[in-house]
């Protein structure tokens, strides 16, 4: 199966993503969840998470060279945001 990709990723808070994806759906990511595991740990820094950037190809979104989430997790536990 195909997940949309992503189109564009905004850190709107210091947990919580706006990401648009190529259907022109968006969603609302919160990462507080992640933030206990060790990979993710370092998004508690709001700058770190507001550096988030699209990969190319739109497959996940990037913090630096080590972070990032794809966008089937994206898009699976995103929650809609209606028009």
């Amino acid at each position: 199966m195909n997940f949309p990709k992503v189109q564009s990723a905004i850190a709107v808070d210091n947990h919580t993503l706006v990401i648009e994806f190529d259907n022109r759906q968006k969603k609302k990511y919160d990462i507080t969840p992640l933030l206990e595991k060790d990979m993710f740990s370092p998004l508690k820094n709001p700058a770190l998470f507001k550096s988030v950037k699209v990969e190319q190809g739109g497959y996940a979104i990037v913090w630096g060279n080590h972070i990032d989430l794809s966008e089937y997790e994206l898009w699976r536990h995103g929650q809609e945001i209606p028009e």
